[in-house]
């Protein structure tokens, strides 16, 4: 696993509509929730892409975007994105060459560690969690990324007047 001040490693990988994407086009909209998980479908992938899914706004309310990567193709990526209305971009990583240069192959090369990074626009890890089975430890981590940088005055104010009730 990649440490805090490492170098994200720049990679080109396939999203789930077939367009190559690399870290540098994702990094240009601002910094980066970038998560690496085991596969499309199976329960704990689900729970832990669906609790993004539910704070998507928030993440977005501070300025960071959000990428996940898994092996999947990118019909799988579509049918998974789909099925569970996920806001954001899933990239494939058949190869596993991201999953290898950012340190996150299972044990023995086997599957892909439940991994979450935090990249900073110059492609700096600014905080990295490494949860295998305790996939609530990832929301919590993206959490508190959303209340530090909302405690640095990156909260985006929303141009659209409320109406109160």
């Amino acid at each position: 696993m990649l440490s805090v001040g490492d170098r994200a490693p720049e990679f080109v990988l396939q999203d789930n509509n077939g367009n190559d994407v690399s870290l540098s086009d994702l990094l240009q909209k601002g910094p980066l929730i970038l998560y690496f998980y085991p596969a499309d479908f199976t329960p704990g992938c689900t729970k832990e892409a669906c609790s993004i899914r539910d704070i998507h706004n928030d993440i977005q309310s501070v300025g960071l975007q959000v990428a996940g990567i898994s092996p999947q193709d990118a019909d799988t990526h579509e049918r998974f994105r789909k099925e569970h209305n996920l806001p954001f971009i899933l990239l494939c990583d058949p190869d596993k060459v991201a999953v290898k240069m950012y340190d996150v192959d299972g044990p023995l090369g086997f599957g892909v560690r439940r991994v979450t990074y935090l990249v900073n626009q110059d492609r700096r890890i600014q905080g990295a969690l490494r949860a295998d089975l305790r996939i609530g430890k990832h929301k919590e981590f993206i959490e508190k990324s959303i209340m530090l940088r909302e405690a640095a005055g990156m909260k985006r104010v929303n141009t659209v007047d409320s109406v109160a009730d």
